[in-house]
């Protein structure tokens, strides 16, 4: 296991739509093992493979206290939701910034797991609904800032450029 570099912000890996996982071999299930290890590090509740430099549709999610109940995600994608709430988010390629979004309160996802079986996972626990759809959003090339209005979209930014000028991004 190995810990990998969270990528920030104005990295061009986040802004690419991920290419599907087309078979589940070793270098996925280690890239899957490494990604959770770096989660559990950093810490968060979710991870994309992008935010790791690799444009795989891949991401693990955890949002139990002890985190115990590791949720890996090959080509997932949200197909029903609804029950639209808002409230604070944040994310390892943003640290210390968060915002409130609206996301849907309760989806229903398709996925691959790391066996090669389709699931599906119906979450009506708002904090999986969450992580789920941010990071399936990770995969399309959409951040949260995206959901956010022009002024505030811009104020994080201007935050970043004075952090990064400063070393501390």
């Amino acid at each position: 296991m190995a810990k990998l570099e969270i990528k920030k912000y104005g990295e061009p890996v986040l802004r690419k739509k991920a290419t599907a996982v087309s078979e589940i071999t070793e270098d996925i299930k280690k890239l899957a093992v490494d990604m959770l290890e770096t989660m559990y590090a950093a810490p968060g509740a979710g991870l994309a493979a992008a935010q790791v430099g690799v444009s795989l549709r891949l991401c693990v999610i955890d949002v139990s206290p002890d985190q115990k109940s590791p949720l890996v995600m090959i080509n997932p994608k949200v197909i029903a939701g609804d029950n639209e709430v808002s409230a604070k988010e944040g994310c390892l390629s943003f640290p210390g910034c968060y915002e409130s979004v609206k996301r849907f309160g309760n989806v229903v996802a398709e996925y691959i797991d790391l066996k090669g079986k389709k699931r599906k996972i119906k979450s009506e626990e708002w904090f999986l609904s969450k992580a789920i759809q941010h990071e399936i959003d990770h995969l399309d090339a959409k951040l949260f800032i995206d959901y956010l209005s022009e002024w505030k979209r811009k104020t994080i930014e201007k935050e970043i450029k004075r952090r990064k000028k400063a070393g501390q991004w």
